[in-house]
């Protein structure tokens, strides 16, 4: 049961790093700074937003952005680290 904990946190870990290359990936190509016509940058970009954007359009709903300031990537990444927590804590007691 430790390992399938452990896979949880781990899973959990990796998700979370994808949520914030995703926003720094937003945010850098935001201020122009994507190379025109680049396959690569097409391909990384399009990766992150179909792993990412399910998920943070569920919080996207609730929490409008405040000006320029979009909190629901923040808080998306509180709620799956409290509950990967929960989770792996529950199979490890079980």
């Amino acid at each position: 049961m430790d390992d399938v904990a452990d896979f949880i946190r781990a899973l959990v870990t990796v998700y979370t790093i994808v949520i914030i290359a995703y926003i720094l990936s937003q945010m850098f190509f935001s201020f122009g700074g994507r190379i025109p016509y680049s396959r690569t940058s097409n391909a990384v970009l399009g990766f992150l937003r179909d792993v990412c954007e399910p998920y943070l359009s569920v919080f996207r709903r609730f929490i409008p952005p405040i000006g320029p300031l979009d909190l629901s990537p923040m808080v998306a990444i509180i709620v799956l680290q409290v509950v990967g927590n929960v989770v792996a804590s529950a199979i490890e007691s079980s």
